[in-house]
C-alpha cells in the first residue's frame, strides 16, 4: 500500500488575530492540511520560516515593522517558497496584489468578509483549493526585472508607416495595413496568469490583430490589472465594455464579474459582455471566450491557453481548433500551474506546446502563415 502523503504546512501571517484565527481554522479544517503556526509580522515569519519549514506561506500586505511587499520582494530573491497573497478588495489592494504576484507571488484569495457568515463554507473552499494548489506551483528565485522588447516580424513590418498615429481610430501609431478583421487572437489564464499575460503581450508590436484576454480575476481588480498591462505594453490594453469594437493592436481584458464573448457584426467583432451563471465555477470563464471565438472566428482564429489551475479552457480550445483556429499552449516547464493547458494537451486541443518565451514570436508567426495562404 502506498504511503500516504504527507499534509501540507502552512504558516499563517496577518497582522490581525481575528484573521489569523479564521484562517487557521479553516485550513485546518482539512486533514491534508497542517497549520504549522501563526505570525503577526515579517520578522517573526522570518524566524519560524526557518523553524518550522513550511511549505506554503498566507501574506498579508498591511503588517508593521516591515509590510508584506518588502518580505515578500526579500523572500522571493533569497529563499522561495508559494506565497499566497490575502488581499483587501479595494482600488489600493488591488494595485499591491498585482505587485505581489509580479514579485512571485502564486496567488491571492480576498479578505474574508467577517459580517458574511454564509459565505464562510466557499470561502473555507477557495482558501483551501489555492493553498492545495500553491504546495505544487513552480516557484523560482526571483532576480531584477528586465525590459523585454517586442517581437518585430519582417512580413508584418514591410510598408508600414510608423511616423505618426492614424488619429483617434488606431491610437499609439498603429500600422494602416491592419484596418482589416481578418485574425483575432483570444488568450486564456489562472493561476500565475498576470504575469504570463503580461509576457505575451509586451512583445507584440503594435500591428498585432485585435487580442481578447480571460484572465480569473475578481471583478475590483480587473481594470487594475487592465491599465496596467496597458503600462508596460505598445498595444493599447483596456478592460472590455459591452459592444466594443475588437481592433488590430488593442487587447481587451474581460471584467471581473462577466463573461466576455466575441460577437460578428458585419465586417468586424466586437466584445459582448453576458452576465450567464459562472462556466467551470468562473466567471469570467476561458471555456466562454473561446467557445465564442470558435463560433464568431473560426479559422481565422489563433487560440492560447496559459497557466492556471483547473481545466477551465480545455474544451473552448478544442473548439478553436475544430473550427479550423490555431491553437497553443504554455508547456509544463515554464507554467506556474499547468492546470488548464495540461488538460488541453490531454484532450489533444492544441497544435503546439511551447514555452512562454517562445509563444508570442509564434503568434504572429501563424498569422503571417495564414496571412501568406490567404
Amino acid at each position: 500500500m502506498a504511503a500516504a502523503a504527507k499534509p501540507i504546512k502552512v504558516l499563517v501571517i496577518d497582522d490581525s488575530a481575528v484573521v489569523r484565527k479564521l484562517l487557521s481554522t479553516m485550513l485546518a479544517a482539512d486533514p491534508q492540511i497542517d497549520v504549522v503556526g501563526t505570525a503577526h509580522d515579517a520578522y517573526i515569519a522570518r524566524e519560524k520560516i526557518k523553524r518550522l519549514r513550511p511549505d506554503v506561506l498566507t501574506l498579508d500586505v498591511e503588517m508593521p515593522r516591515m509590510d508584506g511587499l518588502t518580505f515578500l520582494g526579500n523572500l522571493m530573491r533569497l529563499h522561495p517558497l508559494p506565497v499566497v497573497m490575502v488581499s483587501t478588495l479595494t482600488a489600493k489592494g488591488a494595485d499591491v496584489t498585482l505587485d505581489a504576484l509580479e514579485l512571485g507571488a502564486v496567488d491571492f484569495v480576498c479578505k474574508p468578509k467577517l459580517d458574511l457568515s454564509h459565505t464562510f463554507d466557499d470561502y473555507a473552499e477557495e482558501v483551501i483549493a489555492k493553498v492545495k494548489q500553491a504546495a505544487r506551483a513552480r516557484v523560482r528565485q526571483r532576480q531584477a526585472g528586465r525590459a523585454v522588447a517586442p517581437v518585430v516580424l519582417p512580413s508584418l513590418a514591410q510598408g508600414q508607416d510608423r511616423s505618426h498615429g492614424i488619429d483617434e481610430v488606431f491610437p499609439k501609431g498603429l500600422a494602416r495595413r491592419w484596418r482589416g478583421s481578418d485574425q483575432l487572437i483570444a488568450i486564456g489564464a489562472s493561476t500565475g496568469g498576470t504575469e504570463a499575460i503580461r509576457e505575451v503581450l509586451q512583445r507584440f508590436p503594435l500591428d498585432v490583430p485585435g487580442i481578447v484576454v480571460a484572465q480569473h480575476i475578481p471583478a475590483g481588480f480587473s481594470k487594475a490589472f487592465a491599465d496596467r498591462l496597458d503600462a508596460h505594453c505598445a498595444i493599447k490594453v483596456c478592460q472590455a465594455g459591452d459592444g466594443d469594437p475588437i481592433l488590430p493592436g488593442h487587447a481587451y481584458v474581460a471584467p471581473g464579474d462577466r463573461h466576455l464573448l466575441v460577437v460578428r457584426d458585419g465586417a468586424r467583432w466586437r466584445c459582448r459582455l453576458s452576465d450567464e451563471l459562472p462556466v467551470n465555477r468562473h466567471k469570467p470563464s476561458v471555456d466562454a471566450l473561446f467557445r465564442s471565438v470558435a463560433e464568431s472566428a473560426g479559422p481565422s482564429a489563433v487560440g492560447i491557453l496559459l497557466t492556471g489551475m483547473g481545466k477551465d479552457g480545455a474544451l473552448g480550445l478544442k473548439d478553436i481548433l475544430d473550427a479550423g483556429g490555431r491553437t497553443l499552449a504554455q508547456d509544463e516547464a515554464s507554467s506556474v500551474v499547468w492546470g488548464m493547458p495540461g488538460a488541453a494537451v490531454q484532450l489533444g486541443a492544441c497544435r503546439e506546446v511551447l514555452p512562454l518565451q517562445r509563444i508570442s514570436e509564434r503568434i504572429l508567426e501563424l498569422i503571417v502563415q495564414a496571412r501568406e495562404a490567404a
